[in-house]
């Protein structure tokens, strides 16, 4: 089994939470990680705490987490035909279980403000043990495509959920539309971001199908921190 700071090399808290803007990838970058750190041989369960927006929820995707044997903590009615704010009581006891060592977990908490006031409930028992507070970024979504509107949308997360961020990723990119023009484009964004709220960027990520691709290292050797391949799992209703 890889150690945690080998499996995910951006964090060694057992904490993790992941946040950001509407339609920047989080859920997407939350779903990687979990199944990578799965892989890796660690226990994981994975906190789905966005309660605001019915679209790319990680409740989404519970047969593709069970089958890394990701345990799945989604709101009540997560699933059903009744979508209403609701929190598993779960919530507690997963992030106890991270705190006493038991298992990795990360939640995949709801965008904006309006979201991560769920995760504000939750805060006092967060704040016991370490914790770290991923804020993604994606320079090519909507109200967040220049770093003052990205550096704005993370404060309001941190006062709107009563934690404080520990650092930014890089989600620039669009999908499996992405063209290595575009994410060179903004490949520094997120250290740009991360330089305004003195955090720092822990990596940039990049869809599989371009890593893959890249034959002459171009995004390896851009000079820009790590790169995380990620797979695109979260897809659009009409998609």
């Amino acid at each position: 089994m890889l150690t945690l700071s080998e499996a995910v090399p951006f964090t060694t808290e057992r904490l993790v939470i992941v946040c950001g803007h509407y339609g920047v990838g989080k859920t997407n970058f939350a779903l990687n990680l979990a199944i990578d750190t799965a892989k890796a041989g660690h226990k994981v369960t994975l906190v789905d705490l966005d309660i605001v927006n019915p679209y790319f929820r990680s409740s989404d995707y519970g047969t593709l987490l069970d089958e890394v044997g990701i345990e799945l903590v989604a709101p009540v009615l997560a699933g059903t035909s009744v979508d209403v704010p609701s929190l598993s009581p779960r919530v507690f006891s997963a992030i106890e279980r991270a705190q006493t060592g038991e298992c990795i977990t990360i939640i995949d908490a709801g965008g904006d403000d309006v979201g991560a006031g769920a995760l504000g409930r939750f805060s006092g028992a967060i704040r016991k043990a370490p914790y770290t507070m991923i804020v993604v970024v994606n320079a090519y979504r909507n109200l967040t495509q220049t770093v003052g509107e990205a550096v704005t949308i993370l404060r309001e997360i941190e006062t709107s959920s009563k934690l404080s961020a520990s650092c930014v990723v890089n989600n620039s990119h669009l999908k499996q539309s992405t063209t290595k023009e575009a994410l060179l484009a903004e490949i520094d964004f997120g250290e740009k971001v991360a330089s305004q709220v003195d955090v720092p960027c822990v990596c940039t990520c990049i869809p599989k199908t371009l890593a893959n691709a890249d034959v002459n290292g171009v995004f390896a050797d851009s000079g820009h921190g790590n790169i995380y391949p990620v797979s695109i799992y979260v897809k659009t209703p009409w998609e």
